[in-house]
């Protein structure tokens, strides 16, 4: 029997899902997490002593009694950090570290690190959890990470100790050789604004968490997370140019300000679901820095964006020109997120990872599981643009969007023969795919003007031509 019920993958395949198929998606993935912090424990204890770091596992049993306290004052403060999307990338390369090892057969410095941010985990449960606690940190690179909270800088390379002290509302930090900094903890409030962290200090080594307001009345704060550690590690994301943000000013926090007060209208209008999936999947947005060649003289992407499988809930971009780009970097970013928990839940295909496929996207072959994701993944798009502009009440609004719905519908059905033709594709994934054929079908009831069709058209194939010039296909 399928884990998945018949109406909610149905919903899921036409990239929609009620609040109930979406519960399904979240509770499974933050299962998983669960299991893998306790795989986690369970892997330092069997870890031999001589590839062990000294005292990590006292340590680590320390930081696991730390938790369990803390879940006792609070259970869902203490869920906030472990199920903080990036507590997901921390925890794979941490488990990776302790089950492989060093290749000298010792410990390496990137698995002492790794487990030295357990103790911040832990630590930051405790403090949400307004559980009074002393304990030791230790600061890496400059900074000691405090995970949804914020984080200090102590100014040095080498790692620094840092004993932690919480007493009701106010946390003290005092880092060897140097000043305490106090932070004031404020009760999360729904209406905070961009500039109002949880964990806020006058000292400028005190550098919070920032988060926008909720999507909707009764969602939480999108945290803007410029802070965390493991926001991009592991991505691969330097080899294309790309990196985090080091820290946000207070221009372009006003500019992430002003884009988001305006995505929610637009998600509404792009669809029932829009505004829904967003408030219930979206836990953290990653600023990325511009793309190379961004500006106008460089004529690269104006935009980049891109999700994480073990980072669930996290959406990586970097800053939308605009509010529509903005509302359509979520659409496109959270089906991958969609598709990849349900793909966790029950297999879709058992076709090969060979990069053999066209994708009118991208300039590489594709795998079939890329191809399936993309195509997901722009079919909302497609959906999300025709409801923008037959919403319109403005004439470059509604070209724009005309524009990008064609376009997305026109790269969807190059591919949808190569997913519908698949004699790999599982019961649930051939009930995916049939009802991404319908919705496809759907959207041409109300086809763009014929310009914009006869330019996507035209995109697409020479798309095609490219790409078989440059994979001699």
């Amino acid at each position: 029997m399928s884990p998945v019920p018949e109406e909610a993958l149905r919903e899921l395949g036409r990239t929609e899902g009620g609040a109930e198929a979406l519960r399904l998606l979240v509770r499974d993935q933050h299962t998983r997490r669960l299991v893998l912090l306790r795989a986690l424990l369970d892997a330092a204890a069997d870890i031999p002593p001589a590839r062990r770091p000294p005292g990590a596992l006292a340590r680590l049993r320390d930081d696991w009694a730390l938790l369990e306290a803390a879940e006792r004052a609070d259970r869902t403060a203490v869920r906030t950090v472990l199920l903080y999307p990036l507590a997901g990338p921390w925890a794979q390369r941490c488990l990776h570290g302790l089950t492989t090892g060093a290749p000298d057969g010792g410990d390496s410095p990137e698995l002492r690190a790794d487990l030295d941010h357990f103790g911040a985990l832990a630590a930051s449960a405790a403090i949400r959890a307004r559980l009074p606690f002393t304990g030791r940190l230790t600061g890496r690179c400059g900074v000691l990470a405090l995970p949804t909270l914020g984080a200090l800088r102590t100014g040095r390379d080498e790692p620094v100790p840092v004993d932690v002290t919480l007493r009701g509302a106010e946390l003290t930090l005092r880092p060897a050789d140097a000043a305490p900094v106090t932070v004031r903890l404020d009760a999360e409030s729904a209406d905070a604004a961009v500039d109002a962290p949880v964990a806020r200090s006058g000292d400028p080594r005190w550098l919070p968490v920032l988060a926008l307001p909720p999507v909707r009345p009764g969602a939480a704060p999108v945290p803007l997370d410029d802070i965390d550690p493991y926001r991009t590690a592991g991505t691969g994301a330097a080899r294309h140019g790309l990196s985090a943000v080091t820290r946000l000013d207070a221009r372009h926090r006003t500019a992430w300000a002003r884009s988001w007060a305006e995505v929610e209208p637009l998600l509404r209008t792009g669809g029932p679901y829009r505004a829904e999936e967003t408030a219930t999947l979206l836990h953290c947005l990653v600023p990325l820095a511009p793309p190379p060649g961004s500006t106008p003289a460089g004529g690269g992407p104006a935009q980049c964006s891109g999700t994480r499988r073990e980072a669930f809930g996290a959406v990586l971009t970097s800053r939308p020109a605009t509010a529509a780009a903005f509302a359509s970097t979520l659409v496109h970013e959270l089906q991958h997120t969609k598709l990849a928990a349900l793909a966790a839940l029950t297999p879709l295909h058992h076709e090969d990872a060979a990069p053999r496929h066209f994708a009118p996207w991208r300039s590489d072959p594709r795998p079939f599981d890329g191809l399936l994701q993309g195509a997901y993944s722009h079919i909302a798009l497609a959906d999300h643009w025709q409801r923008l502009a037959l919403a319109a009440d403005r004439l470059a609004v509604r070209d724009q969007a005309w524009a990008e719905h064609a376009r997305t519908h026109e790269q969807v059905g190059a591919v949808l023969p190569v997913l519908a033709g698949s004699g790999a594709l599982t019961r649930e994934g051939r009930v995916l795919v049939n009802e991404m054929i319908a919705v496809y079908h759907r959207l041409a009831d109300h086809p763009p003007p014929p310009g914009h069709r006869a330019r996507a058209a035209s995109y697409v194939r020479t798309a095609r031509m490219i790409w078989r010039q440059r994979n001699a296909t």
